[in-house]
């Protein structure tokens, strides 16, 4: 059930820095493009939980030492954020390094996945970049020790950077390289990303919201109180919602379609036919998922009912999303390089908006030849419509076919949809 969080129970934080081994970037510019640049004002976190036997007999000295020659190959993570002399951000491949974050949980690993899942953000440190651009790390790992001797590795990551893939990446190959396996020698190009989608008519995109400036202080403010909540969904859940409401083509209709109609149609039921009609969907469909280059590299996409969205059949709902969706990052991309390069945006929340990381390999980092027992991703600096963020939930669930979804929202309206996901679905979150 969604519940308040708890009184802290992470504590003793020590910060720390990791450089590369060697010098990498040679203070080289790293130029961001227009989609890094609509995202400057998000964070992504990312909480991998290890049971004692993964982390037994490692110290603080072994789970960094990999970060100095991960830092190598990913070297744009240690650079910080400057300003050109027209005021276009960039990455200064400098060095600067990354900060290591060390705290403690008075809870078990099993105790911790076991309660209210509203509080996995607190195992990835809370990072916003600025006020003083130049000294901010884009990248922070924290390795939280449970009282059982299990670990998490959390990890915030600047969206600015790249998006959730990257990072996932990231993480990877940090695991990797503590494993003794061999990595490629040198960083490989950041990968196209190849749209499946028709491309809007020439517009302002509907994915994007301009907010008031923030200067050199990446957050934009809500009046709400905003809360994340996770839950899953089995495989066998999933296959029966498709199989049941979407019975005049379920093979049309994948799991990540189903869950978006599911939330859609639930949250505008608990918001009495008030909206949303558009949602914006985040995927990422590059043919390289594996560049250690880090990009920003999803497609944005919005879809627009023209309908009562409470009202329509699931399945209707479902194949709306599967074959309407509007490719908007060339908007996006003539928006920002025009006269708004200088201007502040936010895309998660600006509508609600659905990240599918259905395909992102986030079980596959390793400790001592032990993969985590659960991983989460969300993301931070969401506006007031909300996010939901669906990844690849635990092999209990049926191998990598259920999922673990993630929703941040008003605190007012995440109660609402709790009650409606409960009457029209039976999901309790």
């Amino acid at each position: 059930m969604v519940s308040g969080s708890l009184e802290c129970p992470v504590r003793g934080e020590m910060l720390s820095s990791v450089v590369p081994a060697k010098a990498t970037g040679g203070n080289k510019d790293l130029e961001l493009t227009s989609m890094d640049l609509a995202m400057k004002l998000h964070y992504i976190k990312g909480a991998y939980f290890f049971q004692p036997e993964a982390a037994q007999g490692l110290s603080i000295h072994d789970l960094k030492e990999p970060m100095f020659q991960c830092l190598e190959l990913y070297y744009a993570a240690s650079g910080r954020i400057r300003r050109s002399e027209s005021g276009r951000p960039f990455i200064k491949c400098n060095d600067g390094g990354v900060r290591i974050v060390e705290a403690q949980c008075d809870k078990s690993v099993d105790e911790w996945l076991a309660m209210a899942r509203n509080n996995d953000h607190m195992l990835a440190h809370d990072q916003v970049l600025g006020p003083d651009l130049g000294f901010s790390p884009l990248v922070f790992v924290q390795f939280t020790r449970f009282k059982c001797g299990g670990v998490s590795v959390g990890l915030s990551w600047a969206h600015v950077l790249g998006d959730a893939f990257s990072a996932s990446n990231f993480l990877n190959l940090w695991g990797q390289i503590m494993a003794g396996k061999q990595v490629p020698l040198q960083p490989n190009s950041p990968a196209h990303n190849i749209s499946q989608f028709p491309i809007s008519i020439s517009r302002k995109p509907f994915s994007l919201k301009k907010v008031d400036p923030v200067g050199d202080y990446w957050l934009t403010p809500n009046n709400s109180k905003m809360v994340t909540h996770s839950f899953r969904i089995t495989a066998k859940q999933l296959h029966y919602y498709i199989t049941t409401y979407c019975i005049h083509d379920p093979n049309k209709i994948s799991d990540f379609e189903i869950i978006l109609a599911m939330i859609w149609q639930s949250l505008s039921k608990a918001r009495e036919d008030s909206g949303p009609n558009i949602v914006t969907i985040c995927s990422n469909n590059s043919a390289d998922k594996m560049a250690m280059l880090p990009s920003n590299g999803m497609t944005l996409s919005t879809v627009e009912a023209d309908f009562c969205v409470s009202k329509v059949e699931i399945g209707e709902l479902a194949k709306l999303i599967a074959e309407k969706r509007m490719d908007e990052n060339g908007l996006i991309g003539e928006l920002i390089k025009g006269d708004e390069v200088r201007s502040d945006f936010i895309v998660y929340g600006a509508n609600l908006t659905f990240v599918n990381l259905e395909g992102m390999n986030v079980y596959g980092i390793e400790m001592k030849g032990l993969k985590p027992v659960c991983v989460n991703y969300m993301m931070n600096g969401v506006g007031e419509e909300g996010t939901v963020v669906v990844l690849p939930s635990n092999e209990k669930d049926g191998g990598n076919n259920g999922k673990m979804v993630t929703i941040t929202l008003p605190q007012h309206l995440l109660l609402k949809l709790n009650n409606r996901l409960q009457i029209d679905w039976n999901i309790v979150i």
